[in-house]
């Protein structure tokens, strides 16, 4: 087994093929990563995608960590050298309790199997979390009835909703461990990356979307509500996310803190439906509220186009179904708020990063071509 240079942080990243675990392990591997240099190890439920940058990797582990027994014997030997856990993984299901109880098993398999050694090196844990913690649970086909946000723009120290959120109950776990190792909560809003491994994708989803629509000569008509195509919205950008994360893990004032993370702008998506159609050359249709659209309805069916479009273009094989999400977003652009995180206690605590979404939507569908996800 690899050794880890002594004095050299050990990053350990969680859900390392999705989004932001692809954008971490690019950042941990950059010179002027804060805190390093670094060495990376990455955990993922399956084998790398052969679109993934795996030689910057130091070491990869195929681990079901919903798996007590499996968790331990392959992390536990490894708790004298990873000092950070960069916690990036996701389970998805429409039952918020469910998503409570999956979603805390994995992470206390993990924190367990890396602090019970007495030579244990865990010293912080950066927790990825986002923008439910302000909404509740909304995609619970029950609760999701009875929400009320909080008012936008989202302030990390609102309180709780008085509805069941798996976030609340892995930073509850974290708090535990507060005695011996520190952490950071960092709040995502909606992320813009490249992964075929992530559940939520929203440029992915708009991307396979528009292209179905080039492929078959349909419009590429907006599917949300006018109060989204005209009212304010912010994003967060992979890259911006890792360097937060990094940031907070090495930086002792961000100890045991909260903090939103967004490019720091805000668009509406009339703005952005624009970038698409100059992205991917589609006239731009606009938005007409007479016109009854459902996406869902509408992309049901075109599986085999998405096949077409993979086999023709020679792409990284996907089913349309595993990297598309239309339930989800058509659901958030009929939100009647704006969906405005503040990122003000991140400035004030000294991180600076952003992005330009507009500028960035395109650099990220240059990426997805490069790594042949997209033609």
């Amino acid at each position: 087994m690899e050794q880890a240079n002594p004095t050299q942080p050990v990053a350990l990243i969680v859900g390392v093929t999705g989004m932001v675990g692809v954008a971490l392990t690019e950042a941990l591997n950059k010179p002027t990563a804060l805190g390093g240099p670094w060495t990376v190890y990455g955990v993922s439920r399956r084998p790398l995608p052969t679109w993934f940058p795996s030689s910057i990797l130091n070491k990869h582990m195929i681990l079901d960590t919903l798996n007590q027994q499996q968790t331990h014997e392959i992390l536990s030997p490894l708790s004298s050298q990873i000092t950070h856990v960069f916690w990036l993984a996701l389970q998805v299901n429409e039952s918020e309790q469910v998503n409570i109880s999956l979603n805390s098993t994995m992470l206390s398999n993990v924190l367990k199997s890396l602090t019970s050694s007495p030579t244990s090196k865990l010293s912080h844990v950066t927790l990825q979390t986002g923008t439910k913690q302000y909404l509740g649970p909304v995609f619970d086909p029950i609760l999701s009835t009875q929400l009320v946000p909080r008012d936008p723009p989202f302030i990390e120290d609102y309180p709780r909703l008085p509805f069941p959120n798996f976030y609340y109950a892995l930073e509850d776990i974290l708090a535990s461990y507060s005695n011996s190792l520190t952490y950071s909560v960092h709040r995502a809003s909606l992320i813009i990356g490249a992964s075929t491994r992530s559940f939520y994708n929203l440029l992915l989803t708009l991307a396979v979307y528009a292209l179905v629509c080039k492929h078959q000569n349909h419009p590429f008509r907006y599917f949300g509500n006018k109060y989204s195509w005209e009212h304010f919205w912010d994003v967060s950008d992979a890259r911006v996310l890792a360097e937060q994360q990094i940031w907070a893990s090495v930086t002792d004032k961000a100890n045991n803190e909260a903090f939103n993370c967004t490019n720091g702008d805000v668009f509406t998506w009339k703005m952005i439906w624009r970038v698409l159609c100059d992205a991917f050359d589609i006239e731009f249709v606009p938005f007409d509220e007479k016109e009854e659209f459902d996406l869902v309805e509408f992309m049901k069916d075109k599986g085999e186009v998405w096949d077409r479009i993979v086999e023709e273009n020679g792409l990284y094989k996907t089913k349309m179904q595993e990297i598309a999400y239309f339930n989800g977003i058509d659901k958030l652009l009929q939100f009647e708020f704006q969906h405005v995180c503040s990122v003000n206690k991140s400035r004030e605590f000294g991180f600076h990063g952003y992005a330009n979404t507009l500028k960035s939507i395109p650099e990220w569908v240059q990426k997805l071509r490069q790594m042949k996800i997209l033609p």
